[in-house]
């Protein structure tokens, strides 16, 4: 086949962006040296500062773009295909331009298969695109002579993944996602009412800080639990702390043993019918006295509210499942924070990466059909670019107002930063969790998916082998923990951590039904994780988990907290859970089931 020549950096990148520089010759290198070496100092203090993107496709350095020409007689025009990311090779952007018609017209493609197939623009097919697998290669038509009808009618379709070429890819197509009542109306005062973010902070702060508190307050029997051989490690306790409680009764997971007779806070149960995937009920008070006794300069000391406060975590086995992110239809956005300072923003761009639309992208807000048969659970994200930015302490005045980043399928949507919580997914198949540092984004090409959200309440694992307290933990503005402007940080909170041992590694998502970050710290330091963050806060819907299992051909769907089934739809007396049943306007994980040969 005679393939057109390939452009790595792609049509529209900043010219100021990976220019090679042409030594001269050997002898007038000693006087170039000192002319360059000031120069070279200054271009370093500009390295520091974040680079500005005209557009999200020129934000990814190392798409491939191919260019050709179509049609005939009697229309004629170019076709572009990008690849936004030839390593993680999922996502393609089709750019159509017609002669005598106004404007491009974009098509954003996502390949099922990347390690298996690859599309392809040739200049010998005039009407679509060459899908090449490892065994052959297809022809797909996808335009007429005059038009992208195929195209159209797959846009048309209201399918939010279209399917094309008998289903060997798919055209994203826009949706509206779905909001809560609450949602709706805390967007209308945020956006539309003259001191509406006052009256959210007195509905929140006020009315319904401890709307989800869940306590125990039942005093621990001598009766004792066998630990699971394979499950994740126990909660660090005391003894005296170690005995049967009576089981939450918000608790909305079928557990695989009996419970009669109570729970043991701090211990894992295995999920009935989901191996690999287990359960634990935990207070922050239980917490073994000499957790709760260190790092005071870290931590804040617990009321007697949060103390008693019912936290339920879900441990996935990543050796039996993997970790997808999708970006909700409308959130998280691109542009300026609303809490980043005038004095960081560039008032001639648009957002902190130099856009604020993800435009031609297409945010879905749902999972691929092809992968609902194996999801196993979904989550939801972190904040809103609304919150998603620092307005005190050192972060605010870096990186214009160290804006929280996102990747998804290989494509930045929003620069990650350094110094942020990060949970990011590699080409591996590697879940890791980790402060991102300058100098990381030499590691970034094999990441597939990523997410920032604010800095970290666990760090580090100490050499005694003690989780470590983020720095910031205690530190309400510093920290950009959310709440109230008098610090009133107590509230329902989402986290997520990771836990390394002999047993395996596990990703620990944790629901706090009312807490401030010092009491998630204390718990999973209890739970001995090497790192931990934020993740959303202050409903149900914003620290939403349910696991899923597929019975007669239906699926069905249990809750970590029974109240989060009020978030799904119902149609025809059917619940419909959001993420896979519907688009949804927030950003989620979801967890699969490991495939044979899947790295």
């Amino acid at each position: 086949m005679n393939h057109e020549a390939i452009d790595f950096r792609g049509a529209g990148a900043s010219a100021n962006r990976g220019r090679n520089l042409r030594l001269p010759v050997p002898s007038a290198i000693p006087r170039l040296l000192a002319v360059l070496l000031p120069l070279a100092a200054h271009a370093i203090v500009l390295a520091a500062e974040p680079v500005a993107a005209s557009n999200i496709l020129d934000l990814q350095d190392s798409r491939q773009v191919t260019t050709v020409s179509i049609g005939g007689a009697g229309a004629r025009g170019s076709a572009r295909l990008s690849n936004l990311n030839p390593r993680i090779n999922r996502w393609y952007v089709l750019a159509l331009d017609w002669e005598g018609k106004e404007g491009t017209v974009y098509f954003h493609l996502e390949n099922p298969a990347p390690l298996h197939q690859t599309l392809l623009l040739d200049r010998d097919m005039q009407r679509g695109l060459l899908v090449r697998t490892d065994l052959d290669e297809f022809a797909c038509e996808l335009w007429s002579a005059r038009s992208a009808e195929q195209l159209e009618q797959a846009r048309r379709s209201g399918l939010s993944y279209a399917p094309l070429c008998d289903g060997r890819f798919f055209l994203r197509n826009q949706s509206t996602g779905y909001r809560t009542t609450r949602e709706l109306v805390t967007e209308f005062l945020r956006d539309r009412v003259w001191g509406g973010e006052k009256i959210i902070g007195i509905v929140k702060d006020r009315l319904a800080r401890d709307a989800h508190l869940e306590s125990s307050s039942a005093r621990p029997t001598a009766a004792q639990i066998a630990e699971s051989a394979r499950g994740p490690l126990p909660a660090l306790m005391d003894a005296a702390q170690s005995g049967l409680r009576p089981l939450p009764a918000g608790l909305g997971i079928e557990l695989d043993a009996p419970t009669r007779g109570g729970v043991a806070f701090g211990r894992w149960y295995a999920v009935k019918a989901a191996p690999g995937v287990y359960i634990s009920v935990m207070q922050a008070g239980l917490s073994a006295q000499s957790l709760l006794a260190g790092y005071r300069d870290r931590v804040k000391p617990l009321d007697s509210v949060e103390s008693g406060a019912i936290a339920y975590l879900a441990a996935f086995d990543l050796a039996d499942h993997r970790l997808g992110f999708e970006v909700g239809t409308d959130h998280p956005r691109v542009g300026w924070s609303e809490r980043s300072l005038p004095q960081v923003r560039d008032s001639e761009l648009r957002g902190p990466d130099g856009f604020d639309s993800i435009t031609p992208l297409v945010a879905t807000g749902i999972v691929n059909p092809l992968h609902v048969s194996r999801t196993l659970a979904t989550f939801t994200g972190g904040f809103k670019r609304s919150h998603g930015a620092f307005r005190y302490g050192e972060l605010s005045q870096k990186q214009r107002g160290s804006h929280y980043g996102w990747v998804q399928n290989g494509v930045v949507f929003s620069s990650l930063q350094p110094g942020l919580a990060t949970l990011l997914v590699r080409d591996t198949g590697k879940v890791e969790m980790l402060t991102w540092q300058a100098g990381d984004e030499r590691t970034f090409a094999g990441i597939v998916h990523a997410r920032q959200n604010g800095v970290p309440i666990i760090e580090s694992l100490a050499a005694s082998g003690d989780a470590v307290p983020g720095s910031l933990v205690g530190n309400w503005g510093a920290g950009n923990w959310s709440g109230s402007a008098e610090g009133e940080q107590r509230t329902v909170r989402g986290g997520v951590c990771l836990q390394e041992s002999e047993a395996g590694r596990f990703l620990i998502y944790g629901y706090f039904s009312s807490v401030t970050p010092s009491a998630m710290a204390r718990v999973f330091q209890a739970y001995q994780c090497g790192y931990a963050m934020l993740l959303d806060m202050n409903a149900l819907e914003h620290t939403y988990l349910a696991l899923y299992r597929v019975e007669d051909s239906a699926i069905r769907v249990q809750h970590l907290v029974k109240g989060m089934e009020e978030v799904d739809r119902t149609v025809r007396g059917v619940s419909v859970p959001r993420f896979i049943g519907y688009p949804d306007n927030r950003d989620f994980f979801y967890v699969l089931k490991r495939q044979e040969n899947e790295p």
